[in-house]
């Protein structure tokens, strides 16, 4: 829904547009709001930055129940592995969500 919206049109969406936005990348309401209330973000790599610090925050039953969403990734609970590989979806979610730095002109 929220593919190529641009930094800028993300930064300025309303509180709760932001969290649902940032929900549908990482599928985690706590990580997602947090960010939501961090904006704005200069550029994209302090919003992937500030995501991978908050995933590593997050306690162990957090990014369990974010990784059930995430079949193909395997439950590795508490494993390096598995919060690498989660930042390394959640960082691909949120540039599809960015698109490029302008964001897509339907937007």
């Amino acid at each position: 829904m929220h593919q190529g919206i641009g930094l800028e049109a993300f930064n300025a969406l309303p509180e709760r547009r932001a969290v649902h936005a940032l929900y549908e990348c990482c599928n985690s309401v706590a990580l997602a709001g947090d960010l939501a209330r961090r904006r704005p973000f200069v550029d994209h790599d302090a919003l992937l930055r500030r995501a991978d610090a908050l995933l590593c925050e997050l306690p162990d039953a957090a990014v369990d129940r974010i990784l059930d969403n995430y079949a193909h990734v395997g439950r590795r609970p508490r494993s390096a592995s598995s919060r690498a590989e989660l930042a390394r979806i959640n960082r691909s979610r949120l540039e599809r969500m960015l698109g490029p730095e302008g964001g897509y002109q339907n937007w």
